[in-house]
């Protein structure tokens, strides 16, 4: 048989774990696909960097050219960002070309542009690295769970931010000395802000419920909120009460539409995502016949990452060979996004008060007025040193919000010191 001819672009840390994987799987590979893969070229910014063993012929800085030529069968993208991405990938769907991608923002933020271009050459379009590394879940969303009904996805898909904060937890930490380690062990970047900011997370969060609900979402339908007010007081408060603090990627499906968020979130340790610590990833399906269903593994990493475009790339070379293509997009259902203001979910408030009689009565008050239900009340300390720490029950975004601006006018609150969602309970 003729071989898979593929370019790649970037050659990084996956990148080169790929090149590595490829040539040490030849044989099987070669046998699962019923053809032999070879490297037709790889694109990179800096032809002087050094890159191993790798062969010096294959690079070339001119990746448009590369995926545009008449002798490359599949694209493999690890480069990152939007554009010039976008144009590269656009140009080789059109052509043809089917594409193996781990590029979580460009899908996030224009995914159906790339599902058109694929649709329009007739090429496949796979992602399975762009979500939680090596963990085989969007297959599963998109094929396996096709005849069901998903109610609700909810997840840890960012490895950086589960790191630090599995370390403010077991060892008492506060944010800043957290990420700072994050940083030394190489979990966390020179510039974190995609992850500690929870941009990553809404990315994956929208291919998520794209696939779980056959509804396109795009990043900017994610509310999100990272984890840089998290501290290690609420982390102590979260313990008090049984639960852990970890960045929630949560996606569901209510009363016809779907609402999708990230933000951090106390949840009790007995939920199987508490028991996620470092950089893993681990993400909890809900559906209507299948029931709950738990995927965990490494969600970041060059060898991870590298298995899950790899088992893409197989899938493609099998299509390209049978004469079959992919599923397509699936956005049938057109499901109306809601707005944060509409998500229902518990609370936990805490307030710096002063101590004196009265003051719990008002606090009550604001939140009777918005129909924001107590569940609990706690006062630590007492004097200028007095805490109020409040659990709801359900309510909406919307009124939490409106309760929390009439707290802060409150004369009897010095300040809310911390607001954080409870979920999983």
């Amino acid at each position: 048989m003729s071989p898979v001819r593929v370019a790649l672009l970037g050659c990084g840390t996956v990148g080169t774990a790929l090149v590595r994987l490829l040539a040490e799987q030849a044989e099987d590979l070669t046998a699962r696909i019923g053809a032999p893969i070879e490297l037709a070229g790889i694109a990179v910014r800096d032809l002087s960097r050094p890159r191993g063993d790798i062969d010096p012929t294959l690079f070339t800085t001119d990746a448009l050219g590369l995926v545009t030529r008449s002798d490359v069968d599949v694209v493999i993208e690890l480069v990152g960002g939007v554009e010039p991405v976008r144009e590269w990938l656009v140009e080789a769907l059109r052509a043809g070309k089917s594409v193996v991608t781990a590029n979580k923002a460009l899908l996030a933020q224009d995914g159906p542009a790339l599902h058109a271009a694929a649709a329009e050459g007739g090429a496949d379009l796979y992602y399975e690295a762009a979500v939680a590394g090596a963990i085989p879940l969007l297959r599963p969303l998109r094929e396996s769970l096709h005849g069901d009904t998903i109610t609700r996805v909810t997840g840890i898909v960012n490895g950086t931010t589960n790191y630090i904060l599995s370390a403010m937890d077991s060892t008492g930490a506060d944010f800043a000395d957290a990420l700072a380690q994050a940083t030394a062990l190489g979990y966390a970047e020179a510039d974190p802000t995609a992850d500690i900011e929870a941009y990553d997370a809404a990315a994956k969060a929208a291919i998520l419920a794209s696939l779980a609900f056959h509804t396109r979402v795009t990043a900017a339908d994610v509310y999100r909120e990272g984890i840089t007010a998290v501290t290690a007081a609420d982390m102590a408060s979260a313990a008090e009460q049984d639960c852990t603090i970890k960045l929630l990627c949560i996606a569901e499906r209510i009363d016809g539409a779907v609402s999708v968020r990230v933000y951090p979130a106390m949840i009790p340790r007995k939920h199987p995502l508490a028991a996620v610590g470092e950089a893993y990833n681990a993400v909890f399906v809900e559906a209507e016949a299948a029931g709950e269903l738990m995927f965990f593994g490494r969600g970041a990493g060059g060898a991870p990452t590298a298995s899950a475009v790899l088992g893409d790339l197989v899938a493609v070379g099998r299509n390209r060979l049978s004469g079959m293509r992919a599923t397509a997009e699936s956005v049938y259902a057109d499901l109306r996004v809601r707005p944060i203001g509409e998500a229902l979910t518990r609370y936990y408030v805490r307030l710096d008060v002063a101590d004196r009689s009265g003051v719990l009565a008002a606090v009550a008050s604001i939140f009777a007025a918005h129909d924001v239900s107590i569940a609990t009340v706690r006062q630590d300390g007492q004097g200028d040193d007095a805490t109020l720490v409040i659990v709801t029950h359900r309510a909406t975004e919307a009124a939490l919000a409106e309760t929390v601006r009439q707290l802060r006018e409150l004369s009897g609150v010095r300040a809310v010191a911390s607001v954080l969602r409870v979920e999983g309970s």
